[in-house]
């Protein structure tokens, strides 16, 4: 019931203290993570659809809103930006609103294409975890579109890289809703190599945690993935060095074995 009035409120935002924006923001993204967008009705798809344009747009007004509409005409636009933003934290939550609210590939490339780059300074990887984004770039990880799927994957790459927001983001991986969406992944005949090679790459890193090994099991990836290694062209090196070593981790492969492969 409130999310209507915030895509009103957010209208007026070019005529308050910007140090405002981010409270508005930040309750709109946690309002929209506690609704369950796969069964809302037209209504509320409708304002999602227009919050997410909003804030990926921004909004520009001209004159006050006390003015006549003579006086607005003459008077100096305002505007406000969120998702274009030049503060990081007010652009990153916008982004993950644009990835919660729109289903238009163009606005969701951009909104990758921001979350990557944010995501490779330490300041990005933190609101990362502050705001617990695993689900909603999770939820682009299909089949169905392919280049959003490399973007998200994109994203998590960057998250794997060495930093102290690294092993928290493991973690946080480490799920059954994670493992299930990676094995619908590996099912498909669709993906290309550089996606499987991301794929892998994220996968050997979640395989070095020991509890993971239930999961992996639990989906049968150490079954997908031991197929995988059979079939695979072993001139995709980066592929096999990474699959042999998830194997390697979840003791499905000897070190002699590994060494044997590696030298072939």
């Amino acid at each position: 019931q409130l999310l209507p009035i915030a895509a009103e409120q957010l209208q007026w935002m070019p005529y308050v203290n910007p140090k405002l924006h981010m409270p508005m923001i930040k309750f709109i993204y946690w309002s929209i993570r506690q609704l369950d967008t796969d069964i809302q009705h037209g209504t509320m798809r409708s304002t999602m659809r227009r919050l997410g344009e909003d804030i990926f747009k921004g909004i520009v007004s001209k004159g006050s809103p006390d003015s006549s509409s003579e006086q607005s005409t003459e008077s100096k636009s305002k505007s406000a930006a969120f998702f274009k933003s030049s503060c990081m934290p007010l652009r990153f939550l916008s982004t993950l609103i644009v990835l919660k609210t729109l289903t238009q590939v163009d606005y969701l490339a951009q909104a990758f294409d921001s979350l990557r780059v944010d995501l490779k300074t330490n300041e990005g990887k933190a609101l990362f975890l502050e705001y617990r984004c695993v689900p909603v770039v999770l939820s682009h990880l299909k089949v169905s579109s392919r280049g959003l799927l490399s973007s998200a994957l994109d994203g998590f790459l960057e998250m794997t890289m060495e930093s102290g927001s690294s092993q928290p983001f493991l973690e946080a991986c480490s799920n059954e809703s994670f493992f299930r969406t990676c094995s619908v992944l590996l099912q498909s005949s669709k993906l290309d190599i550089p996606v499987l090679e991301k794929l892998c790459v994220i996968l050997q890193k979640l395989s070095r945690i020991k509890s993971n090994k239930m999961m992996f099991e639990l989906f049968a990836l150490h079954q997908m993935l031991q197929e995988l290694r059979r079939t695979i062209n072993p001139d995709h090196t980066f592929l096999c060095i990474n699959l042999n070593s998830i194997l390697l981790n979840l003791e499905l492969l000897k070190n002699n074995s590994l060494a044997s492969s590696l030298s072939t």
